[in-house]
């Protein structure tokens, strides 16, 4: 079985049995066998459209279904028994043994099922019936609405590709909790939600050692605040998490959390207190193998070290909601993220899938609030007009809402409105995406250095261009996306070499795909190095994030390839590691 280790350590009970391995699986709609053996088989949690899903069907796949056999004890229907998915791309109807038992809407979150009064001792079947249709104004970031693979869009995801497990419960559980730190004060609010009412008690751990500790009664909702004795600050390298067991009656959870705090104070961005300059690099989470999904979890921790050994302090985890089980290694590396929502593919141009949205990534903050690696959201990119028609302008109205929202569930991060695209009323941070050669940078900070704003005019071509100044005075300025050269050299093939034919054949719409090209390696770390040391230079800058760490598919700008190989000599990686590691002016 792949990936059996527990997909969230943020909330962790004693009890966990896998779901991953092989289901029943078959294309098309399902509800006529909801109690009934399916024809074909599928490695989960891995998407259909994988390799290591063993279907490998790419072609457009609107409706399929799964099906498998749990064995039930005795033991298990003592209390409540619970059934939970990672992630189902897009909406999934759940039914155990023909009866329905819950659904959920949205590709990205997790969701669960209290299984308790549909199943009985011994064999019980669980099904899934999956919709995900793209043309139905949904969120899926960079999956491509053609036939195939094209561009900066790659080959699409639907059903389960996150973990599904079982767990059991008492009848009085606890349902979620939230952690927030107060480093001045050395010092954590716990907040608990449960279900019913019982005695709490929460324990805090640093490396064994209890430092903290509450007592109390608990019902529905309660929030601590608990002193700690030692004082360990999650920085950049290290996490220092601190353990936490919590106890609810006869519910036991076990947690964590990071002391740590992030804001802006003027242009700088804080880490703890300290200036820190956010060196990115952009990570869009596809694997060769097995598209949204890690192969493992070693593959997830070699994702975070490739990016650290090239310098880089952190990642904007682009149009895609990772796994908590990625985020947790960025937790433990002390590795900073861009908490990010897959937003293209929704028409901003109306109002009428705004509640819908908001629902979703409503969920993404509440599920991933804990995760100190998160050190700003970003639910909307390229806000500017309809993905497919740029004659469909956006309405301001569905940016400055979603970032209202995220501001009133979460107010202890900065939250960029709309990442790259025009900015509306209301944003912690004005960022801009810059894939021009170095004169077109050059000039637009310059503007930055000299009269203190930026326009439109100054970031996007005349045809796009508005009269609106996007940033002006002391609003802290990042730029979210450089770089993108596609390097086409001897260092890297057109198509990875790790694929096999007909698959790259497969996903090959376009070949050597990126914003530019440089064929040989000496020009590619100069233009590297250009760029970003004049990022670097300019002091009214709080960051940058390169475009990107990996190639994908048809896409060739990455640092490494598809198959995670490095694209250039060791002293060419060498150089670019250097480079980002020069102190910024910030700084």
């Amino acid at each position: 079985m792949y990936r059996s280790e527990h997909p969230n350590p943020q909330f962790e009970r004693g009890y966990y049995f896998s779901l991953n391995g092989s289901w029943e699986f078959a294309v098309g709609r399902g509800e006529d066998r909801l109690n009934a053996p399916l024809p074909g088989r599928i490695e989960v949690p891995f998407c259909p459209q994988s390799e290591m899903s063993g279907v490998g069907i790419t072609d457009f796949m609107d409706d399929c279904v799964y099906s498998r056999l749990i064995e039930v004890s005795e033991e298990d229907l003592a209390g409540r028994l619970v059934l939970h998915f990672g992630a189902v791309d897009y909406e999934a109807k759940v039914y155990v043994n023909g009866q329905y038992v819950t659904s959920h809407v949205g590709g990205y979150t997790a969701f669960e099922a209290d299984i308790t009064g549909a199943v009985h001792p011994g064999e019980n079947r669980i099904t899934m019936t999956v919709h995900d249709d793209m043309r139905e104004n949904i969120p899926s970031g960079k999956q491509t609405r053609k036939q195939r693979s094209f561009g900066c869009f790659y080959t699409r995801t639907t059903g389960i590709w996150q973990s599904v497990w079982l767990e059991r419960t008492p009848p009085v559980y606890l349902k979620r909790v939230y952690f927030t730190p107060d480093i001045e004060k050395c010092a954590v609010k716990v907040e608990v939600e449960t279900e019913g009412c019982a005695p709490v008690h929460i324990q805090v751990f640093y490396q064994g050692r209890r430092v903290g500790e509450a007592h109390g009664e608990a019902a529905f909702r309660r929030s601590f605040r608990i002193p700690l004795t030692e004082k360990h600050l999650w920085e950049l390298g290290e996490g220092n998490l601190y353990d936490v067991e919590i106890s609810l009656g006869e519910d036991h959870v076990r947690s964590y959390f990071g002391l740590r705090e992030v804001k802006y104070q003027g242009r700088k961005f804080l880490l703890n207190g300290k200036s820190v300059f956010q060196r990115l690099v952009l990570d869009q989470g596809y694997y060769a193998e097995s598209i949204y999904t890690a192969p493992s979890v070693e593959a997830m921790r070699q994702d975070i070290e490739r990016g650290m050994e090239l310098g880089f302090n952190g990642a904007r985890l682009h149009q895609k909601v990772f796994e908590q089980r990625f985020l947790y290694e960025c937790d433990r590396m002390g590795y900073m993220v861009w908490g990010e929502f897959p937003s293209w593919g929704v028409e901003y141009e109306k109002l009428d899938f705004l509640g819908r949205f908001i629902s979703e990534w409503s969920e993404t903050v509440e599920q991933y609030f804990n995760h100190p690696s998160i050190i700003t959201w970003c639910p909307l990119n390229e806000a500017w007009s309809n993905l497919l028609d740029n004659r469909k302008v956006r309405d301001v109205r569905f940016v400055e809402s979603v970032y209202m929202v995220t501001k009133t569930l979460d107010d202890t991060r900065p939250c960029v409105d709309t990442s790259g695209g025009y900015h509306g009323k209301y944003t912690d941070v004005f960022d801009f995406h810059c894939y021009g050669p170095q004169q077109e940078l050059d000039h637009c900070l310059e503007r930055l250095e000299q009269e203190d704003l930026l326009t439109v005019e100054t970031l996007y071509p005349p045809e796009s261009a508005q009269e609106d100044i996007l940033c002006r005075g002391e609003i802290p300025v990042n730029a979210s996306e450089y770089g993108g050269i596609a390097y086409s050299g001897d260092g890297c093939a057109k198509r990875d070499v790790s694929l096999r034919e007909d698959k790259a054949e497969a996903i090959a719409e376009e070949e050597g795909w990126g914003y530019s090209i440089c064929s040989d390696e000496q020009t590619f770390v100069e233009r590297y190095r250009g760029l970003t040391q004049r990022l670097l230079r300019c002091g009214k800058l709080s960051g940058f994030c390169y475009t990107q760490l990996y190639d994908i598919e048809q896409e060739e700008n990455g640092l490494y390839t598809y198959a995670r190989r490095p694209k250039f000599s060791q002293a060419a990686m060498r150089c670019i590691t250097e480079c980002n590691r020069i102190r910024a002016a910030i700084e």
